[in-house]
């Protein structure tokens, strides 16, 4: 990103106007195109100008290309302070577009029109997720008849992480985010949330979930659990949510979540005790039958995580397990 590169991608008032909407949260270009009242081709030339500057991304998700703002607001993670006390290009930016809000009234009109056509994007993600949970209701509510309810899992789950390694997860990774309800629950308690799926179904009712928060505080990323497209030591708390047991190789995947782990991050696992019910591999695609303690313990060492603590929450006819992990720093075992 260079200066005169970001000033000359600014110098529009429709690249104005997508800067402050990303800011607010992550568009898909169709969306950006049905507020600010424009054909699709003409805002993704504005896009292109851009992403060119370095001061928005795509994301692919299936058919969709999705686009976010690498500036964040004032203050907010991405246009942080740098290490010598002075703020870096991306902040000094956003602060220039925040300011421009304030202190120019036609502008600020203009955003907050925009805002108010938001709401229709928001309005209308909520309802395209309340009919997919509608035809999914019946199956769903069938797996959770045979567990314990969602809500001491999570209350096990926030109690087990907190008392191994205190409250602060720092950088999370939500590995099968599904409805994102994992990374809304922990987004106050990290510095940063990025939540994956393979499914961009899935990741557009995360993306409805989630629309309330800073659109700088977390990241919806498509992709695979066994390759995933992260660098090395990229977080510090890795959560697998009912996850593991669509893995046909756990081992693989829990090998590519240490690799993605910072030396002492954490690894929180939940998932079902070792049981029988054949039918969840043929009607829910599980490919594993849940885990005994055993076994867990020994993929999770074998992946390099040592384990600490385990709790069983029994329910009706399945045994809901939490296990959780410490990444090895070099050399320790």
């Amino acid at each position: 990103m260079t200066l005169l590169d970001s000033l000359r991608a600014l110098a529009d008032p429709t690249r104005l106007r997508i800067m402050r909407l990303l800011a607010s949260m992550e568009l898909a270009v169709g969306e950006l195109a049905q507020v600010l009242g424009q054909s699709q081709p003409r805002v993704s030339r504005h896009v292109k100008i851009l992403c060119d500057a370095g001061l928005a991304e795509r994301r692919r998700e299936g058919g969709w290309v999705f686009l976010r703002t690498t500036i964040g607001e004032p203050g907010e993670r991405g246009s942080a302070v740098t290490a010598n006390g002075g703020t870096t290009m991306a902040s000094a930016l956003a602060s220039v577009l925040a300011a421009a809000e304030q202190a120019d009234t036609a502008f600020a009109a203009q955003v907050t029109q925009d805002r108010t056509h938001l709401e229709a994007i928001r309005t209308g993600r909520q309802t395209h997720a309340e009919a997919y949970f509608a035809r999914h209701a019946t199956e769903w509510d069938s797996l959770r008849s045979l567990h314990i309810a969602d809500g001491p899992v999570e209350s096990t789950l926030a109690h087990l992480l907190a008392s191994n390694g205190g409250p602060a997860l720092g950088r999370l990774l939500d590995v099968g985010t599904g409805t994102g309800r994992m990374a809304e629950l922990f987004a106050a308690k990290a510095e940063q949330v990025t939540a994956l799926d393979r499914s961009p179904e899935m990741l557009r009712l995360a993306r409805t979930r989630l629309q309330h928060l800073p659109a700088s505080k977390v990241e919806l990323v498509q992709g695979d659990f066994a390759q995933l497209p992260f660098s090395a030591g990229s977080f510090d708390t890795v959560l697998f949510h009912q996850v593991l047991h669509y893995a046909l190789a756990p081992e693989a995947v829990l090998a590519e979540a240490a690799r993605v782990s910072a030396p002492g991050a954490r690894i929180a696992i939940v998932d079902f005790a070792a049981h029988d019910r054949e039918e969840l591999r043929s009607e829910h695609a599980h490919a594993r039958l849940g885990f005994g303690d055993a076994q867990m313990a020994e993929l999770l060492s074998a992946a390099g995580f040592s384990p600490v603590a385990d709790r069983a929450l029994a329910g009706h006819e399945l045994i809901v397990k939490l296990w959780l992990g410490v990444r090895r720093t070099s050399g320790s075992r």
